[in-house]
């Protein structure tokens, strides 16, 4: 039985791992999936959010861990366990990015989310007036999100998604060989994804190679739309699996 570590993408929180927590605690693992500072029922004002506070938080989960965790990171959720294998290399069996920003040093993710130019999140993006945060269009978030998705798991995410600080997205992710790089990397791609366009994915994953590349043919969020699968995938990585 393993360990995993659930870190949550922009605008969710913890609640979004509930399918995926379930089943694999019934399959005997510990499971955590914190709220990120800002996010979820975490309260902490926005202007005190940072990719620092976010990276010690989650640094101080594996530290009191009693075996090595597997640290998942779903979409920006990938900018902070880059940075915790960064850290705590030696505190982590795999490193997992779930249809997630895998960046090199020294890139921010607001500049590569850019670069491919055709997800729906850009033009669906409302940052508030003095910059510290941004929503997404509640007509949008269907489409942009949970495009297959059952319609409960649509309908909680609208009462859910919270506004994202914008700060950390801002802030370039520090990695190296020899820390980082000491960690297995598994990237499980979304093949019909709206946020991450594949081919962003695909650029991503050969300018920071990884072990192995799972396809799941989903939108953003298979944690909703295909959470048997996604688990499926999750359990093979686990210490002694079959």
């Amino acid at each position: 039985m393993s360990t995993y570590v659930l870190v949550h993408g922009a605008w969710h929180g913890a609640w979004c791992w509930y399918k995926v927590a379930s089943r694999l605690r019934r399959a005997g693992h510990t499971v955590i999936a914190p709220d990120l500072a800002g996010l979820g029922k975490d309260k902490t004002p926005i202007a005190e959010v940072s990719l620092e506070r976010w990276t010690q938080d989650i640094c101080d989960i594996v530290d009191a861990a009693s075996e090595p965790v597997i640290l998942v990171g779903h979409s920006r959720g990938g900018i902070v366990v880059s940075e915790v294998a960064e850290r705590r290399p030696n505190k982590l069996a795999v490193l997992v990015y779930l249809a997630a920003f895998l960046l090199r040093n020294g890139e921010t993710l607001l500049r590569v989310a850019q670069i491919d130019g055709t997800s729906l999140v850009l033009a669906n993006l409302l940052i508030a007036s003095d910059g510290t945060y941004s929503t997404v269009r509640e007509d949008a978030v269907k489409e942009v999100f949970y495009g297959e998705c059952p319609d409960e798991d649509l309908t909680l995410a609208k009462l859910l998604l919270a506004p994202e600080p914008m700060a950390p997205s801002a802030t370039p992710v520090h990695v190296s060989d020899a820390n980082f790089g000491h960690v297995p990397r598994i990237y499980i791609e979304c093949r019909r994804d709206n946020i991450i366009p594949l081919p962003l994915q695909r650029e991503m994953q050969a300018n920071v190679p990884c072990q192995n590349v799972l396809s799941m043919d989903t939108d953003h969020s298979p944690f909703f739309s295909a959470p048997e699968a996604l688990v499926a995938h999750l359990r093979a990585l686990s210490v002694g699996a079959a």
